[in-house]
Order: structure tokens, then sequence, then C-alpha cells
């Protein structure tokens, strides 16, 4: 039976069964040659066509999203996916495939007609550090021209770290970072190229994700969350701030979410924290024996043998747990993170709660035309603090300083046990126990920042930004002396009961245009930047005095004695400051090695007097890349040659008050008249409308380099700052002043120094690299101006007291100690001091003849030696640093010296062999040399990189010891003290102990 088909779809075949016409066999082949061209041209394309598929990961197996696939020598790409995945059509099977990402060496794949490509990517070290931010921008290291330095993640300091600071000790030339104490909740205090300014302020500013805030912000940022810190050290590079950036500026930039991958990590550190020293007091029956060679009555001699120390202390834990988490798509990413920070100090009854919720978003938007950033970030910290201020008749300082005054004799409870021991025949006596298990004194810090950047190309080149930051604080401190505590004022007041609440709101907008442009041999990058800041301050406080009983503390102060009530006892206040300032830079690169930053900053402050709220703060800076020079061609010593040279001028606002320049009345006493209270009122500022910017002016030239295949690398920085208009309060004369003081313009300080970084690569292998680095600061800084007049009225403040026995003098370093010298013991074995202009008398005014110049409070030299080693998995990384080149005045060493006080307080073990009974000076005996070195920190860490664990990607362990070693002549607990340049420092009164911890860490990211 014959299939019916029709014919037209039949081949003219003479062996078909359905024979055709030759008309139709004409119009078969008319029809099927086209057919048969497109079927050839498939054909050819299928023979050199290939699909290729594959897998992009890290050196350490990690997939990695975003890369970009390129076939060579096309505009053929894709980006890999969230899990590193890629599939591109390579339309020659014997093509080539790009594999490129930012912080990765590139590769060149040939394809070989092969169908799946599998890639390593190895890290860049040298692209990773290619990025540096600036200010209101970034930069490319290569084309930085003022002084930065920069620390990334890898190179932070590990350990139990509860503030960002203690990361970058010791990484940094010229940034000093000294802990004073382990306090909990206490943080570091830093200091960039030196003391700039007397009252005006000299923590540097401090920037989070474009954040601009004091050092508080860095309590709210996780140290885990940490991507990089740079820092801003010259003027040239500080002066785009304008006023804030005057001590330097701090830059953190927090870890972000990658394109396309999605991320959980846990953080974890677990650190049991010791007393690092001690002193060394008599124990109970050294005290006896030498009391009664005092001639101490028996009555004294209370039969204990009491450890004081050992009863307020404890070993300390701290703990910090941070989860964080990640994702998106290549439009759209975010990170998020948890932290948990929590500490018990070594003080009895002292710990610290913070708690940290954080995200950041990025989207992306027109065509990647359009960024839009946000960042959220909100914390808690509860802190119950060890009273730092407790009162004897002859001495002031916390509990533990306390504890070595206590007579190891005493007992801590009366016989019966009820109550603590007191001992009436001492005035004011107390029991440190009794204060640190009833004195309620505790605070609650809640923080709320947020920002909102907008950034839209408006055509190639041009880019318009918008960035706007909110944030608020909120701080209130509780405190209750009760009667228990034994403290006399407590005693005879029934109980005292105070509340301090404080509260700051801080708003920053700012509009910007960012112009950039490649012409031939020439770029430029150009920015102009309007910006508002607003600071308003808000707070109250209220005491009160005479409680039935300890129930409510200070959370009922109604049911004090209110007819106590005392002139100070209430007081409240609110106050803002504004900022607006008008910025413009240019950057400028010819043939990529010469390069010139210009920048101008106008900066306009609420502060000051009506005749000074403007200042100007240019800056401009001038690199010269010597090894991209053609001469350089034939070398192979220098991988990098770069010299440096800027100057800028910056101001300063801080530490002046919102109403500074005004004259205040305040009220000053009561008087009666009539029968009726009538309030006085008295000036108490005096008004001064030339109250200006202090302004410091930087020069800084530099070197960088690397050498040996960038092996030697390094950097050498030469520098001279002079601060002029010191804003001082200053004495004047009543009349023609109604006040005694006035807040003034007059003086000036320099600081001169030299800064060296070197790290040599010592071995540089595929799997083993030992790293040898470290840093050295020189700084000279001196006083050079006090004198002045305002008003036409001459101001000589020289001489001015400073801190223990130290001064403010024209000529001399901040702190230097101007002080009477040691001679001896006399038949009494009374010290005695040289009468150094013979004239049968000592002086001891602050002009005294009979004072010698003896040193300074300021360091002259701070150092640094940071190796790391890595074998495979395992690295190994040490923080060794010290500082030098200044004196002590050890305060404490003296008051538990003094034979006299036996009979009613402890002394020290060298005290019997030195034999001072009494003294009725203060003289160099005390002054000691603080130089030290510290064995700061130790890390080894190992790497897991489980292959068969279905959820865990990397694992990684670590341990780590804080403060292992202390090197220094000191006597005291600790050398390492204030050093803000402030009023008072330079003295050693005592501070809560420095603590030795072994931590233990551990890092786990899932799949």
């Amino acid at each position: 039976m014959k299939k019916n088909v029709p014919q037209c779809f039949h081949w003219a075949n003479p062996d078909s069964p359905y024979p055709a016409s030759a008309a139709h066999a004409k119009s078969y082949r008319l029809l099927l040659l086209p057919l048969l061209l497109l079927l050839l041209s498939f054909s050819a394309m299928a023979q050199g066509s290939v699909t290729i598929s594959g897998t992009v990961t890290d050196d350490s197996g990690t997939a990695l999203p975003g890369v970009t696939v390129l076939v060579k020598g096309t505009s053929t790409a894709v980006p890999t996916g969230a899990n590193g995945n890629f599939n591109i059509n390579v339309p020659d099977g014997n093509g080539t495939l790009v594999f490129s990402f930012i912080g990765f060496q590139p590769q060149e794949i040939p394809v070989n007609n092969r169908t799946t490509i599998n890639v390593t990517l190895t890290t860049d070290a040298k692209a990773l550090d290619e990025v540096v931010v600036v200010g209101y921008g970034t930069a490319s290291r290569k084309d930085v021209t003022g002084a930065v330095s920069s620390i990334s993640a890898e190179n932070l300091n590990q350990g139990a770290i509860t503030n960002p600071l203690q990361q970058i000790a010791g990484r940094a030339a010229g940034v000093n970072v000294s802990q004073t104490g382990s306090e909990p909740g206490s943080g570091p205090s830093v200091r960039i190229r030196g003391i700039t300014s007397l009252i005006g302020g000299n923590d540097p500013l401090v920037v989070v994700d474009g954040i601009q805030g004091n050092m508080d912000l860095l309590n709210q940022v996780p140290p885990s969350e940490i991507e990089s810190v740079d820092i801003l050290k010259d003027a040239s590079a500080t002066a785009i701030y304008g006023s804030r950036g005057a001590p330097g500026v701090i830059i953190v930039t927090t870890k972000r979410n990658k394109a396309g991958k999605t991320t959980i990590e846990y953080n974890a550190t677990a650190s049991m924290d010791y007393l690092a020293n001690k002193l060394d007091v008599l124990s109970a029956e050294e005290w006896w024996r030498q009391a009664q060679l005092n001639g101490v009555p028996a009555s004294a001699n209370h039969g204990s043998d009491t450890d004081w120390l050992n009863i307020l202390s404890r070993t300390g834990t701290t703990q910090n747990h941070t989860l964080s988490f990640g994702g998106g798509s290549e439009n759209f990413n975010y990170r998020a993170s948890l932290s948990a920070i929590l500490q018990n100090g070594i003080v009895i009854n002292s710990n610290n709660q913070k708690y940290i919720g954080r995200i950041q978003a990025t989207q992306y938007a027109l065509d990647d035309r359009l960024t839009i950033t946000m960042n959220l970030n909100s914390g808690v910290n509860n802190t119950v603090g060890s009273p730092g201020s407790v009162y004897r008749a002859s001495f002031t300082s916390n509990l533990i300083t306390n504890a070595y005054l206590m007579r190891p004799n005493d007992p801590i409870f009366n016989t019966d046990g009820s109550t603590y021991y007191t001992d009436p025949n001492v005035f004011e006596y107390f029991n440190p126990y009794a204060i640190a298990q009833e004195v309620v004194n505790e605070g609650r810090n809640n923080n709320l920042f947020g920002s909102l950047r907008t950034d839209l190309e408006i055509f190639t080149g041009l880019t318009a930004g918008w960035f706007g930051s909110w944030r608020k604080t909120d701080n209130n401190w509780g405190y209750y002396l009760p009667a228990a505590s034994t403290v006399a004022s407590a005693i005879n007041n029934r109980g005292i009961a105070n509340i301090n609440n404080s509260r700051q709101d801080e708003r920053l907008m700012n509009i910007s245009l960012t112009y950039k442009r490649e012409i031939g041999d020439h770029s430029l990058n150009a920015l102009a930047l309007y910006e508002w800041q607003n600071q308003t301050y808000q707070g109250n406080y209220t005491q009160a005095r005479g409680f039935i009983n300890d129930l409510a503390t200070y959370n009922a102060l109604q049911l004090g004695d209110l007819s106590r009530v005392q002139p100070g006892d209430i007081s409240s206040y609110k106050n803002d400051r504004t900022l607006v300032s008008f910025l413009g830079r240019v950057n400028y690169s010819f043939l990529d090695r010469y390069l010139l930053t210009l920048s101008l900053r106008r900066d306009g402050a609420s502060v000051f007097g009506a005749n000074h709220k403007w200042g100007n703060f240019p800056s401009a800076s001038m690199a010269w890349r010597i090894d991209q020079e053609p001469f350089m061609a034939g070398q192979r010593l220098f991988d990098e040659l770069k010299l440096r040279g800027g100057y800028g001028i910056t101001g300063n606002q801080q530490g002046l008050y919102p109403q500074n320049s005004l004259s205040l009345v305040g009220a000053a006493g009561v008087t009666y008249f009539g029968g009726n209270e009538i309030t006085n009122f008295n000036i108490t500022q005096n008004v001064n409308q030339d109250l200006r910017w202090e302004t410091r002016k930087q020069t800084n030239v530099g070197v960088d380099f690397a050498l040996l295949d960038n092996r030697l690398t390094g950097s050498v920085d030469a520098f001279t700052a002079t601060t002029d208009n010191l804003l001082f309060n200053y004495t004047v004369p009543q009349p023609p002043f109604p006040f005694g003081t006035i807040m003034a313009n007059v003086g000036s300080i320099r600081n001169r120094g030299l800064e060296f970084a070197l790290g040599y690569k010592l071995i540089n292998s595929d799997h083993t690299t030992l790293t040898l680095a470290g840093n050295l600061s020189l700084l000279d800084n001196k006083v050079l101006n006090l004198s002045g007049s305002i008003n036409g009225v001459p101001l000589n403040t020289n001489y001015v007291p400073w801190g223990p026995n130290s001064y403010l003098i024209e000529g001399r370093p901040i702190g230097t100690f101007f002080i009477l010298q040691h001679a001896g013991k006399n038949e009494a074995n009374a010290e005695i001091v040289e009468d150094r202009d013979e004239n049968g008398t000592i002086d001891q005014g602050n002009r005294s003849p009979d004072r010698a110049f003896e040193g300074s409070a300021l360091p002259t030299h701070t150092y640094a030696f940071t190796p790391s080693f890595r074998h495979k998995n395992l690295d190994i990384s040490m923080v060794w640093r010290g500082s030098g080149g200044n004196k002590i005045y050890n305060g404490l060493r003296q008051s538990l010296s003094m034979l006299e006080n036996i009979g009613r307080s402890n002394v020290l073990e060298s005290a019997i062999p030195l034999g001072v009974y009494t003294s009725q000076y203060g003289s160099d005996l005390w002054l000691e040399n603080g130089s030290f070195l510290r064995f700061e920190n130790l890390t080894v860490g190992y790497n897991f990189r489980p292959v068969n664990l279905k959820y865990i990607d990397a694992l990684r362990l670590s341990l780590t010891g804080n403060n292992i070693l202390l090197f220094t002549k000191y006597s005291g607990i600790d050398p390492e003290l204030n050093v803000s340049g402030g009023n008072g420092f330079g003295g050693d009164y005592g501070i809560y102990p420095r603590t030795r911890s072994i931590a233990l860490g551990l890092n786990v990211v899932f799949k």
C-alpha cells in the first residue's frame, strides 16, 4: 500500500517508488540549495565554537563570585556566579580566556578545545595595597602625595581586643597608642606626631565609613569587622578635613560583602586576665616590726594578716563574639553583624558589657551609574565602674592604690562580723573593701548612628554625590555612696546619690561633585564639596543626700532629705555648635610620575568670636615617582622610589565650648536684704570677640621605596609643625577685666620629628614567609611662646604649672620638670634639698632659683618591632613596642615611702632602706626614668581547610598573649601613663592595674 506523501517533499530519485516530473525535480533543487548552504554554515560554526564552563577559586579554595571572564581580543565577557561558576561561548576553540578580579593576579588560559576549565587566582598583595582612603575618596597608593599610614586587616593586632586602637598599637610610625590601665570599657589614648595643642584638643578625628566623630566613635566598631585603617598624619593630607583634622585623622573602613557571594562568619575570643605587676609593700609581720621602731603604740596592731590587694582583685575575663553574614547579587549586596564584648575586670565589681549591631548595604542602578550605600549601627554599653577617686586625708586615688596604703594588720570586718572595720583613731579612715562592695557606680550608654550615601555618574568622568549621617548618644550615670561604705562624708550625710545624664545629637551633610579625566599623559581628579555639621549637647545633674535606707540607691532621689540641698546639687544645660565648610581639591598627574595635590577648605564655626568665625586652610603636596623615569629603566635595585613633599595649614576648635567667646553671668551666693533672700550674680566669663582659630602649619618631606624585588620596603618622613594662636585660658588682671581668666589665642608650640618604617621579607617562598618589620619615631617638642596681649593688656604666662612639678616654659618641651633637687636627710631623717642660690632658704615658687630643669614628661622617641612568620597554614606574629626620653614623677612611691605614715598606713619595702621619715618637698628623689620596652603581643594561629565538612569552608584557631613582658627601670606599677599632654600628665598617683592576658581565638567561615 502506497504512502500518501506529498511529492513536493520527495527527492527526484529514479529509484523512488514515487516518480517525479522534471519540473518538480528542478523546484526541489531550488528549495534545498539555501537550506543546504545554511546547514553547511552551521556545521562550520559548530566545528570552531566551544562552550566553556568551570569554577574560579582563590588560593585557599574559596569560590570567587564576580570574577570577569573575558575572551581575549573580543568584547565577550561574563562574571562568575555566587559559587564561582561560569559559562561562556568561545567562537574559536583555540582562543584564550582572561580571568581578572580586584586584589588577584590576572590569568590567561588557552582553551585548546576544552569544555571545562577550573582556575585558581593568586592573591596580588601589591594590588591589595593599591587603594588608600585619603578623605572624601580614595587614591591609588602610588598616587598618594601626603604622609599616610595604612594597616590592612591581616596586619592588625589580635587577641582580646575591646577597642580598635589596640589593633594598631605599634603598627604605624608617628602614631603613639598608649593604654593607661585595663579598666573595663576604657580605651587607649592616641597621639599623632606629638602634642599639638594645650586645651584645643589633641585627639585625632575619627572617620568610620564616612561618618565623622570623636574617639568614642571607635567604641561602636566591632574589631573583627574592620577591613583597613588609614592614618592621615601630615597637614597636606589632613587639611581636607579642615578644622577637625588638625591633630590627625584615623579613617576606619569596615568589611563589605562581595557581589554575588553569600557569607556567614563567626569570630570569638576568650581570655583570662591577670594582674601584671604589683608593688612590694610590707607584710603584717614586717609592718609591725617597723611600726614598733617608729614608736607606734600597741593599740594600732589589730592582730590580723590581711592581703588587701588579694581581696580587692581577681582573675578577670574578656569575651568577644561577632556573628557576621552577608549576601546579594551583582546589583545589590549587604553585610550585617552582631557583636558582644564582655569584660570582667580584675578589680572586684568592675565590668563592662558592650553589644553592637550593624548593617551595611549597597544598591547599584541605572546601569551601575547610580550607587546607594546605607550604614546603620546601634550599640548598648553597660558599665559597672570601680570607684576611681577615693579620698584620703593626704591622698586621692583608686581602690587598688588605697589597698597598698592599708595597714596589713587591720581586719576586713569587725569582730562580730556584722559591719566593716574602721579605725576611729585615724582621721577619715575608710575600708576599701567596703567601698568595693557597697558603692554603686554604674552607667549605660546608648549609641545610634547611620549614614546614607548616593553617587550618580552624570556623564563619563563627572559624578555627583550626597552624603548624610546622624549620630545620637545617650549617657546615663548613677552613683550612690552609702554610709556603709565607711567613707566619712557618706556617714556624715547619711548617704549621697547623684544622677548625671548627657545627650549628644550630631548631624552631618555634604554635597559633592567629582570630575575625573585622562587626556594623553595628563590625569585630573577634581573635587568640590559643601559640608554642614551641627552638634547639640544637652544634660542634667541632680544630687541628694540624707537617705533613711539604701534600698533605692540613686533610683529615687526624692527619698533623700530635700532640706539639705546645696548649691550645685541641681544643674542642666543645652547648647549647640555649627560648622559650615567649602572644599576644593585637585589631584593632577603627568606621565604617571609627576604628581600634584592642591586643596583649599574654608570653615566657619559658631564657637568663635564675632570677628573671626571663618578660617582658610590650604595645602599643597607633590610627589615624584623616580622609578618611572626612563633613566631608571635599566636598573634592578629599586622596584619603587617616590619622593614626596607637602605643606598645609589646619585649624583647631576642639576644647572650646559653644559660648566661650561671650560674657556670661552666673549665681554667686545669697545675701539677705529686708528680710528676704536675694541671689547675687557676678561675671563668670570675659567676652572675647577676637577668639579665633588655632592654626597648625606643617611641612613634610618623605620618601617611599621598595628594593630587591619588593622584598625590602619602607618610608622615611621628616616634618616640622608649628601651632600658632594657641587656645588657652589665660590669667588676666582685674581690672580692667571683670573676671580673672579669659579664653584667648596667645602663644605657639613646635613639633619636629623623623619617622622611619621598614619591612624586609627574609624568607619569601610559596609556602614560607618570614617578614621583619618595625618603625621608629623621633620627636622634638618646644613651647615657642606663651606671651602676648589682649585688648592692649600684656599677658606673660610663662612657667605655667602643668603637672606634678612640671610646667609650660618658653623654650622647653610641654611638661618640663622644673624641680627641687634631693640632697639627702638631716639628723631627724627629714628630706633636705639643695639651696641652689645659697641664700639660706628654700624657695618653692614656680620660678624658684632653687629649682632645676630635669627632663620632660613627653617621650622623645617611640618604636616598635613587628615580625611575622607563616609556613603553610601556620602563622606567628609579634608586637614589641616601647618609648623613651621621658620622666615620671612617682607620687605614689612618695606617699608610700614616708615612714611617718606607718602608724596609719603601709609603706613600700624600699622605704625601709631609704629611711625618709618626712618631707615637705616634691623633689627629684621621686622623679624616675619612664622608658620601657614591652612585649605587647604574640599570636600563634593555624588555618584548617576542612574538605570533608559539609557546612564549614574555613576554620582558624589562635592563641594570643598580651602584655607578656615589660622591661623598664621604673619602680611603679606601669610606666605607660597618661601622655595626652593635658594638664596633670607625667605624674603617677595610681592607676587601675594593667593586665596580662592569654586569649584563645576561633574563626569559622561557613559555606
